[in-house]
């Protein structure tokens, strides 16, 4: 049973920064991309961030220069260091991989809990 669990979140002053943190555990034979997604109240979820197993990146628009994903492929592990916090970046951020698991034909999408990020003064 794969599974990828979140941690990190918090409240946090604007301007502030914060990391996020995503571990996937289970049989896993590879992981593939690795992304961050955030959905604010009343909105719907939307990409944050993207990272290839090669370590090529993509970024919204709006964290573009603020925000940096990385990973470890060795540990089953993404990261997303989240600086100059703004109001607007509060959301329940959650992590998403494509994982093959072991002994399966197809790889599949998994999603992490999530976790909530609040930036205010």
């Amino acid at each position: 049973q794969v599974q990828l669990v979140e941690s990190g979140g918090g409240l946090v002053q604007p301007g502030g920064s914060l990391r996020l943190s995503c571990g996937a555990s289970g049989s896993i034979l590879t992981i593939g991309a690795m992304a961050w997604y955030r959905q604010a109240p009343g909105k719907q979820r939307e990409l944050v961030a993207s990272i290839t197993r090669a370590g090529r990146t993509n970024y919204a628009d709006s964290v573009k220069g603020r925000f940096t994903i990385s990973r470890d492929n060795a540990k089953k592990m993404q990261y997303l260091q989240m600086n100059s916090l703004k109001p607007e970046d509060t959301a329940v951020y959650y992590c998403k991989a494509t994982v093959y698991p072991a002994g399966a034909a197809d790889a599949g999408d998994y999603w992490g809990q999530g976790t909530q990020v609040t930036v205010s003064s």
